[in-house]
C-alpha cells in the first residue's frame, strides 16, 4: 500500500473510531442524554458525576483505549514495515485524527468532548514516558486542589513541554519523530482553548470543584 493511501485509510479509520461517544452511550444506557445533564461534556468527568465513579472510571477507560488503538496500531505496523511511513508522519496522523474525532464526532453533530484521555491514550505508544509525567502532574494538581479542569490544563501543558525535552537531548523513552513532537504541542494548545471557559471561571473563583457522585 503507497504511503498516501496508508495516511488516508489510517485518518479516516482513526477519525471514526476518535468519534465513537462512549459518555454519550453510557449515558444513553442510563436512559439520558449525558449532553443535558451535569456540565453537558461526554467525558468521564460529567460521567461520573451524572451517572456514578464506576461508569465514570470505565468512560475514562474506553476514551484511553480508542486512542490507544490506531496510534498504536500505526506504531507498529510501521515500526514492522507493514506500511510504508517515509517521513515518519503516520502515528502522529492517527494521533491527530483519533484526538479530532473525539472533539468533533460525526456521530453527534462534530459536538463531543475536550479529548484529554484519548490524547493520553493515544500519545502514549508514541513518548510513553511523556504520558506517565502528565499523569502524575494530573494527579498532584487534582488531589492538592480537586479541580479537574486545572489538573487537565497543567497536564496540557507538561505532557509536550517533556516531549520536547526528551526529543531534544534524546532521553530515554522520547520519540523519534519531530512530526510527533510539533504534535504535542498543537494538541496541549487545543486542550487549552477547550478549557477557556474553565479558565475564566478559575480567575473569577467560580469554578466547580470535584465532588464525585456516590
Amino acid at each position: 500500500m503507497s504511503f498516501t493511501l496508508s495516511l488516508a485509510v489510517l485518518l479516516l479509520l482513526s477519525y471514526l473510531i476518535g468519534s465513537i461517544p462512549f459518555g454519550y452511550l453510557i449515558g444513553r444506557c442510563h436512559g439520558l442524554d449525558i449532553r443535558k445533564e451535569g456540565s453537558g461534556n461526554i467525558g468521564a468527568t460529567n460521567v461520573t458525576r451524572v451517572i456514578g465513579p464506576w461508569w465514570g472510571k470505565l468512560c475514562f477507560l474506553l476514551d484511553f483505549l480508542k486512542g490507544l488503538l490506531p496510534a498504536g496500531s500505526a506504531v507498529l505496523l510501521t515500526g514492522n514495515g507493514v506500511l510504508e511511513d517515509p517521513y515518519h508522519l503516520l502515528p502522529a496522523a492517527a494521533t491527530l485524527a483519533v484526538v479530532l474525532g473525539h472533539i468533533y464526532p460525526v456521530f453527534l453533530k462534530f459536538k463531543g468532548g475536550k479529548g484529554i484521555a484519548t490524547a493520553a491514550g493515544a500519545i502514549l505508544p508514541l513518548c510513553p514516558v511523556a504520558v506517565v509525567l502528565g499523569f502524575l502532574s494530573w494527579g498532584a494538581v487534582f488531589l492538592t486542589t480537586r479541580y479537574v479542569s486545572l489538573a487537565s490544563i497543567t497536564a496540557a501543558v507538561v505532557l509536550p513541554a517533556a516531549a520536547t525535552i526528551l526529543y531534544a537531548f534524546h532521553l530515554p523513552g522520547a520519540t523519534h519523530s519531530l512530526p510527533s513532537v510539533l504534535l504535542f504541542i498543537l494538541l496541549g494548545i487545543l486542550a487549552i482553548l477547550k478549557h477557556l471557559s474553565n479558565i475564566r471561571r478559575l480567575l473569577n473563583g467560580t469554578e466547580n470543584r470535584f465532588n464525585k457522585r456516590g
